[in-house]
């Protein structure tokens, strides 16, 4: 059928193309109607988006790897190449095997993270190397997180896999955020734990995380304590609740702008380290 083609390369190119194109549209077609199948019946089979993605990214791959493999045992052309390839099987193997070994656990580390869901896609996740992000895409070979600073960061599954990972979004949303200033030792510490608890307060992203009974004893809805006396300041801190990562982090902001106004408002002092030098004698100033 492709004799009539003299030039070597269009001959190839001529029983690759339609091979290729049909292995490209039958994925296509299968991750498409995978879509649709899922996201109409996603609550009967129980995937979620993670799962989903990762299902259609493996379909692929396998349609790929099928797609190889036929064009080796089944055109001509390439069926004496490919028992010529496979001829050595143990130096083939080997190669093989060193260069498979990482994506292999890679692979295994995506189906480790499917499986028992230390995090999953849209989840808010800090790394052990204070990396943050939101998880993009979780693939065969590796993870993408979207950190804040609209970066894509591409990690590789076994990498990932080893990590201690705190995700803000795993079973409960809630976020108690830690929001601490400090004040000098000549401040008024109570007028300074007011302030403080006032502005958390009446911060629209605070959410009132109270029991029935915390509620019924009278306690503050905004807890604030000393927790430290450190060499130049008095550490205070307000133990802060909000919806979510994103809008704890919006509401420490706004708080700590809020009172840094009403501390320099109602003279409570912020401190800084200062460093007085004291000279023996005029002579040692200015030597």
């Amino acid at each position: 059928m492709y004799d009539s083609i003299t030039n070597p390369l269009l001959r190839y190119a001529a029983i690759i193309g339609p091979t290729v194109l049909i292995v490209i549209l039958l994925s296509i077609l299968v991750r498409k109607a995978l879509t649709v199948i899922i996201e109409r019946n996603s609550d009967k089979i129980g995937v979620d988006s993670t799962g989903f993605v990762f299902i259609k990214n493996s379909i692929s791959f396998i349609l790929m790897a099928l797609g190889l493999f036929w064009i080796f045992y089944n055109i001509p052309y390439f069926k004496s190449l490919g028992n010529t390839l496979f001829a050595s099987v143990g130096v083939f193997a080997a190669i093989v095997g060193f260069a498979s070994q990482k994506a292999f656990s890679n692979i295994v580390g995506g189906l480790f993270i499917l499986i028992f869901k230390p995090f999953k896609v849209s989840d808010s996740i800090e790394l052990s190397n204070t990396r943050q992000g939101v998880v993009e895409e979780i693939t065969l070979r590796h993870t993408i997180i979207k950190d804040y600073e609209n970066r894509r960061v591409v990690i590789p599954n076994s990498v990932i896999s080893e990590e201690t990972i705190i995700n803000s979004d795993i079973t409960d949303n809630k976020v108690r955020k830690y929001i601490e200033v400090g004040i000098s030792y000549e401040s008024d510490v109570d007028l300074a734990f007011g302030i403080l608890a006032k502005a958390v307060e009446e911060h629209p992203f605070f959410i009132d995380n109270r029991t029935r009974k915390e509620k019924h004893n009278g306690q503050h809805p905004v807890t604030v304590r000393l927790i430290s006396l450190g060499d130049f300041a008095v550490t205070i801190r307000a133990y802060a609740w909000a919806k979510n990562f994103d809008e704890a982090f919006v509401m420490k902001c706004d708080v700590l702008k809020t009172v840094k106004a009403e501390f320099t408002k109602q003279g409570v002092e912020i401190p800084y380290p200062h460093r007085t030098i004291v000279y023996k004698n005029q002579t040692d100033a200015f030597s």
